[in-house]
């Protein structure tokens, strides 16, 4: 250990097949049967210099567990047992002195399944599994936890919440990404940065899926968003399928990872291919480079809102869309009584499409139960838009309700300067990592002049930092008044904000539309309120995006302060076009929209209204082939080029889903065929509990109109080859992520082809390449879900033409 770095253990899972774990054994199952092999692999990260240790627990929740036999209890309190025997027996050894501190970290690995919207798995199942893997670390004695491998946000922030909320000691998170800078569901670094490091995360950083040089720069731009220190622990390179073994020789893994004493870092080791020898070279290495350079310094923080693939950073005007809150508007009460989200989705998508940066969020209608429909309508939204949320409730059951279901980091609206409000909201807003938004008033109402209004800020600050909020947190509402009734108090208003900006340094909010009630040609009243509250200070109006004139106003704004560079997004706005944005009063624009446009923005009620119309003129396999099939196509086609990210993948194949199944009754109703264009079974190799990517190919294909028979994961060859004979299936799709049970895949291709030679196989998993897939005698390989398409065109395609000729 140097006192700036912290030397971390390397891979686990290889280690323990060396050992002598069978290919597809559990890891947990193995070691718990095994306890001395496991004791014996720390010991030797001990020697190579580790001082803090992973136990065996990456896949001990109870889902990955499920049929083992195994309990999460017994199994975690095993692992940590034996990294306490290693960490004894090392001490006994060396002569290791007590005050030399070595750590045990409970190793916490995702579940394995994607969580709602994307997939079926909710919030709170996930959150209880992982809870009770966290209670069983911390009464097993480990020193500290680390959740591991993420890619879904989400899923993340199910097992910090469950380890904040369940246990006392520190936590660490890493996560996954790929090259392009996005996790496997299109998490963006700086939506990590911002969501983990408001949870309360001790520290956070990477680990797996890249070697240190592609997770420099990400390291870089992590750095940039979080105060918190960082944890690098990169695979050993790229692997060689057909060995299992990684490219990076342990002294280049050492010396790549140097670079990283330039950042914030302060834990450094190695994940997947590393092994001892890593660990060592990794010790010299940074030896070598705390003598030779400074240490590494917290960069320039920035800070902002955001979803899982949208930031929203602060600086700036940011504008907030004010349209889903049912004050004044029928229709959209009606919707919130009825859960009609389609509806709300659709005025959502029109505000984002329309400029607005965030999303007020407003649920209060009377009748509906507030706390539910909050958190169904934020998970609804969050399948449909990618602009972040501002939480809208006076409610703070119905406040946490949806901070809970938001996958990103969210605005909460609003609290006013009462003591006892403060003390409920404020606890909230800390404990999601959420910015707050204060109103210049208490009890005793509006203040009516700027200097008191200014006091009633300095009060809410003075309380947000008492709770550990930063002052970025806090955005301040000096309230608009109407000036029909109060015509002195907007110039109060714009005083009151330049003070706040001025004296407090804080960030302003308004709802622009009060000033102009009562009033004939309430935009001209607005517009112009608007242009001068921002150079009073307004960094986030709250205001009607789909009011061409206001946002014109806010483009206008944004070139002259200095905000759009080179006028670069006004020219590219209004260059040769003098299109505006629907208005508020044409709820319906969304009637005008075609099947591919439902598809494409994952609306699943329009599409299926929409493709009712159109079998009015067309049939059923027209409406397949000639509409929802090129408009999946195209959604596929963006995605490939990281246009769209998996989410919306899965939006665009459900809403798609939409106009199937009503294909499906209308053709069952007429007494004709069923609509399949070809059956192909899906599974998981034996000894692989990983079956993501597989659900994701299953909604793809289902989609298209094929019918899929998923075996499920951990399938072994003879139940994939029954599968085949029984059901006479030309196509079988086969997944792995783990390289130790790429010799089962290998084993179900050869039993396949034996039992059915006439059936095409083809394979798909992080680990596998497509020179590989081709030398297990596979017949094709999936780079990803979209590919799995055109491998079934392909393969059933003559099936597809004779239903087309039909």
């Amino acid at each position: 250990m140097d006192d700036r770095w912290i030397l971390l253990d390397g891979a686990m899972g290889t280690m323990l097949q060396e050992a002598g774990m069978p290919p597809g054994a559990h890891p947990e199952v193995f070691g718990y049967g095994h306890p001395e092999t496991v004791k014996e692999i720390h010991k030797k990260y001990l020697y190579a210099g580790s001082r803090i240790l992973y136990t065996n627990t990456f896949g001990a929740n109870p889902g990955k567990l499920e049929n083992t036999g195994l309990s999460t209890e017994t199994a975690v309190l095993a692992a940590i047992e034996a990294a306490r025997e290693a960490i004894k027996e090392f001490r006994q050894e060396t002569e290791t002195a007590e005050s030399v501190p070595i750590r045990v970290a409970l190793d916490v690995g995702p579940i394995g399944e994607l969580l709602e919207p994307l997939g079926i798995l909710r919030f709170e199942e996930a959150y209880e599994m992982y809870r009770q893997v966290v209670a069983a670390g911390e009464k097993g004695g480990a020193d500290l936890i680390v959740i591991e491998t993420f890619t879904d946000l989400y899923d993340a922030k199910a097992a910090l919440l469950a380890a904040k909320e369940n246990t006392a000691l520190p936590v660490w998170v890493t996560m996954s990404y790929e090259e392009n800078g996005r996790t496997f569901t299109g998490t963006r670094v700086e939506s990590m940065a911002l969501v983990l490091t408001g949870l309360g995360a001790d520290a956070i950083g990477f680990n797996c899926s890249l070697g240190p040089e592609e997770i420099l720069p990400l390291a870089r731009r992590l750095g940039e968003w979080t105060h918190l220190p960082l944890i690098i622990k990169p695979n050993a390179g790229l692997p060689d399928p057909s060995t299992g073994r990684y490219d990076l020789p342990p002294e280049d893994f050492g010396r790549q990872m140097k670079a990283f004493l330039s950042l914030p870092v302060m834990a450094l080791g190695g994940c997947c291919g590393t092994n001892p020898s890593y660990i060592r070279a990794l010790g010299e290495s940074l030896r070598e480079g705390t003598e030779s350079g400074p240490a590494g310094k917290v960069l320039s923080l920035r800070t902002g809102v955001c979803s899982a693939s949208c930031v929203k950073e602060f600086g700036g005007v940011r504008v907030i869309g004010e349209r889903l809150n049912p004050t004044g508007k029928k229709r959209f009460s009606q919707a919130l009584l009825e859960q009609d989200l389609e509806y709300i989705s659709r005025v959502a998508l029109e505000e984002e499409e329309a400029g607005a940066d965030i999303l007020d969020v407003n649920v209060g209608v009377p009748g509906a139960d507030e706390v539910i429909l909050m958190r169904e309508t934020v998970k609804a939204l969050q399948g449909i838009v990618s602009a972040p949320l501002q939480i809208d409730s006076s409610n703070p059951r119905a406040l946490e309700a949806g901070l809970r279901a938001y996958h990103g980091r969210a605005i909460i609206n609003s609290v006013n300067a009462d003591g006892e409000k403060l003390d409920t909201i404020l606890p909230l807003a800390k404990k999601y990592g959420a910015a707050v938004i204060g109103l210049c008033m208490d009890e005793s109402g509006i203040p009516k002049t700027a200097e008191d209004r200014l006091k009633k800020a300095a009060y809410i600050l003075e309380k947000a930092l008492s709770y550990g909020l930063k002052k970025e947190d806090l955005i301040i509402d000096c309230l608009a008044l109407t000036v029909s009734a109060q015509q002195d108090q907007a110039l109060e208003t714009l005083k009151a904000m330049t003070l706040v900006r001025e004296q407090l340094g804080l960030s302003c909010t308004l709802g622009v539309s009060n000033i102009s009630f009562g009033l004939p040609e309430r935009n001209l009243i607005n517009e112009s309120f608007l242009t001068q509250a921002m150079y009073c200070g307004l960094d986030f109006p709250i205001i009607n995006p789909n009011h061409g004139g206001m946002m014109d106003a806010v483009r206008a704004f944004r070139v002259i302060s200095g905000e759009d560079k080179d006028s670069s997004d006004f020219i590219a706005r209004y260059s040769g076009s003098s299109s505006r944005p629907v208005s508020e009063h044409s709820p319906a624009a969304s009637g005008d929209m075609d099947i591919e446009t439902a598809i494409l923005k994952g609306l699943k009620e329009e599409t299926k209204a929409i493709a009712l119309s159109l079998l009015e003129s067309m049939s059923e396999m027209d409406l397949i082939n000639r509409r929802l099939i090129p408009a999946l196509d195209a959604v596929g086609l963006q995605y490939e080029k990281q246009i769209l990210f998996l989410p919306q993948l899965i939006n665009a194949a459900n809403a798609a889903c939409g106009a199937f199944d009503l294909i499906k009754e209308r053709i069952a109703k007429k007494g004709g065929e069923s609509l399949n264009k070809g059956s192909i079974v899906l599974a998981t190799v034996r000894g692989d509990i990983h079956d993501i990517g597989k659900n994701i190919v299953k909604v793809i294909l289902e989609n298209y109109g094929y019918r899929i028979v998923d075996l499920g994961r951990d399938v072994p060859a003879e139940r994939v080859v029954e599968a085949v004979t029984e059901q006479k299936v030309g196509l079988v799709g086969l997944s792995a992520l783990m390289t130790t049970t790429l010799p089962s895949m290998a084993e179900t291709i050869r039993a396949v082809k034996e039992a059915a030679p006439e059936c095409k196989i083809w394979v798909g998993g992080a680990v596998l390449t497509k020179d590989f897939a081709m030398e297990m005698g596979a017949d094709y390989y999936a780079r990803d879900a979209r590919a799995s398409v055109d491998i079934a065109r392909e393969v059933l395609g003559r099936a597809e033409k004779e239903m087309e000729a039909k």
